[in-house]
């Protein structure tokens, strides 16, 4: 196994002392940035970066006075550094420092109160080994990728990877099975790119408890339906494809009072859709950028640094709901009339639902009964009129001012017309 360093990692002697207590790979990227001109402005999230590092707005990068030149002198300079300190420990590769803690001692003039008082023997002691093995990465670890389901997947897709044809299959899964979809997508991207294969395409269907990352990165025209439930990362990176996911059919509890997937669920989706019978871990739809997704209940910190999509979700949130959202719209069923309380309503506004969104929200309810079978989907569809009051939309503020500007300045061109 390799292990990897990072955080505040600025000098060469930084590298040397994290490749002494064993580190391999070194992860260096505030200082980077702030070589490039980043002023640690904490603005990355909301497009207005004033030195033109994290925006895309062309006024804002017109501002970036950045040089890779500059970060290229930065990695000579570490290295350097990092060469300098070897030579005078005697090392002549990187590979024969690795591990090494005997080379490393604690300072004696540390006179904080606290720094003082640190026991480091644990973190300095270093375990005998053999002189037949190394301490360092010297042999490539068996993943087990051989016996991943996706294989199974990909030749149950070949005849819609190389004819377009319809395809369907079922499958039984456990919880070792994680990225489910993954390499079946890596393979019609390799050949459709971005444009994937025609919706319904490729419907599998699945039954038991899905590994972490169910579904992740999964391309278009593939639909992944799952009667079980499914552990954290579901959806992670979604790309266009549709993921059901709903309980046995023998399931004797009520579902949407029980949770289904895990934690951090379509982090950095961009595209796709999702129909979640039951209830979501915390960081549901986290940077979320372009899916639309249906659930009935999710923890905390929902939709943070959310960009783009809808979500809606047919039941209550936990705490700091919306952190950071800049983008994208959600539909929140509040009918106890608890959920401002659980909102962070630093960036966006909570309003009522207009016409617009009351097409939007009885589609993809609909949706929802149709692909899970949804008790509450479908009680809300039978008295859609009367229980739209009960709907909270969740708008970024600067989001809506800018459809606004957008629409004003649709009107106004009509107008000059």
């Amino acid at each position: 196994m390799l292990v990897q360093a990072d955080g505040q990692l600025k000098t060469g002697r930084d590298i040397a002392v994290a490749a002494l207590l064993g580190a391999e790979e070194w992860g260096i990227a505030t200082a980077a940035l702030v070589v490039e001109g980043c002023i640690m402005m904490r603005k990355c999230h909301m497009n207005t970066c004033p030195v033109g590092v994290a925006t895309q707005d062309p006024e804002l990068r017109a501002r970036f006075k950045g040089d890779p030149d500059h970060v290229v002198n930065f990695f000579k300079m570490i290295t350097r550094e990092l060469r300098e300190i070897m030579a005078d420990l005697g090392f002549r590769t990187v590979d024969e420092m690795i591990g090494q803690v005997d080379t490393l001692e604690v300072r004696e003039n540390i006179t904080h109160w606290k720094y003082s008082k640190l026991d480091l023997s644990a973190v300095l002691y270093k375990e005998p080994h053999s002189p037949y093995s190394t301490l360092y990465c010297s042999e490539e670890q068996d993943h087990g990728m051989a016996e991943i389901l996706d294989w199974q997947l990909l030749e149950a897709a070949k005849p819609a990877i190389e004819k377009g044809e319809k395809v369907t299959a079922a499958f039984n899964l456990k919880n070792t099975d994680r990225t489910i979809g993954t390499v079946l997508s890596n393979e019609i991207t390799r050949k459709y790119r971005a444009a994937g294969l025609p919706d319904h395409t490729i419907h599998f269907r699945f039954n038991g408890t899905a590994g972490q990352s169910f579904g992740a990165f999964n391309t278009k025209g593939i639909t992944l339906e799952l009667e079980g439930d499914a552990n954290d990362y579901f959806g992670k990176g979604l790309s266009g494809a549709r993921l059901i996911i709903y309980p046995p059919k023998t399931a004797t509890y009520t579902p949407e009072d029980n949770s289904i997937i895990g934690n951090v669920a379509f982090y950095g989706a961009t595209s796709g859709e999702s129909f979640i019978r039951g209830k979501a871990g915390e960081r549901f739809c986290v940077r979320n950028s372009g899916a639309n997704v249906v659930v009935e209940s999710v923890g905390d910190h929902g939709c943070e640094y959310m960009t783009g999509g809808r979500v809606v979700i047919l039941g209550s949130t936990g705490r700091n709901f919306a952190a950071g959202m800049s983008g994208g719209i959600a539909y929140v069923y509040d009918v106890k009339g608890k959920f401002a309380e659980n909102c962070n309503p630093e960036m966006v506004d909570l309003d009522p639902c207009d016409v617009n969104d009351k097409n939007d929200l009885y589609t993809m309810i609909q949706q929802h009964y149709d692909y899970t079978g949804s008790t509450v989907a479908k009680f809300i569809l039978e008295d859609f009129d009367n229980q739209l009051r009960h709907f909270v939309k969740v708008f970024p503020k600067d989001y809506k001012k800018a459809l606004i500007q957008k629409a004003g300045g649709v009107i106004e061109k009509a107008v000059k017309k």
